[in-house]
């Protein structure tokens, strides 16, 4: 369940009072339980996931794919697995650790593990929201964010796309508050 960090050090786990303030800039937060099948349990346990793994687990989640494409037209998706044996992983999320944004919409189902996504909020002010298994986020394209594993070392995510080509980062010149 998702949990809402703001740089003074407050926090909320209240999943209505987190889905109020995300959409006030437009991001819609969901609670879209990961599978409980034991063979998916078995597969979101494992580090590394090989081709066919992955795409076994896409199959066991269809049914949220099905309920995109039709609600907002979503026509590809893929699995992200990022743990600490990743060569290069370091390279990989530096490219989002610094405010930026996407022009089309960034979507994550995460299935396990945890990451942190970063906002700016309409009055400038920042704050963090760490995802976990089961929640569904949506960042609208051209929302100013950011993404690191922070303290986590594994995650597991379906990305969904509408055209995979608007996925590229836009930096800004804003600067990531301090959340320590």
């Amino acid at each position: 369940m998702a949990r809402m960090i703001f740089a003074d050090g407050r926090e909320t786990r209240d999943f209505p009072a987190i889905q109020s303030k995300l959409a006030e800039i437009g991001i819609t937060l969901r609670d879209w339980p990961a599978p409980a099948e034991a063979r998916a349990q078995a597969l979101l346990a494992k580090a590394a996931l090989s081709d066919a793994e992955k795409e076994e687990l896409l199959r066991a989640v269809d049914n949220r794919f099905a309920t995109l494409k039709q609600e907002a037209g979503y026509t590809t998706r893929d699995m992200i697995v990022l743990h600490e044996d990743v060569p290069g992983l370091a390279e990989m999320l530096g490219k989002f650790d610094k405010v930026h944004y996407h022009t089309d919409d960034e979507v994550r189902y995460i299935l396990a593990g945890k990451g942190y996504f970063g906002f700016v909020d309409n009055s400038g002010g920042q704050f963090m929201l760490e995802v976990n298994a089961g929640d569904y986020i949506n960042v609208p394209a051209n929302t100013e964010h950011w993404f690191t594993l922070g303290d986590s070392t594994r995650i597991k995510a379906v990305r969904y796309f509408i055209d995979t080509s608007g996925w590229t980062p836009v930096y800004t010149e804003r600067t990531v508050a301090s959340f320590e």
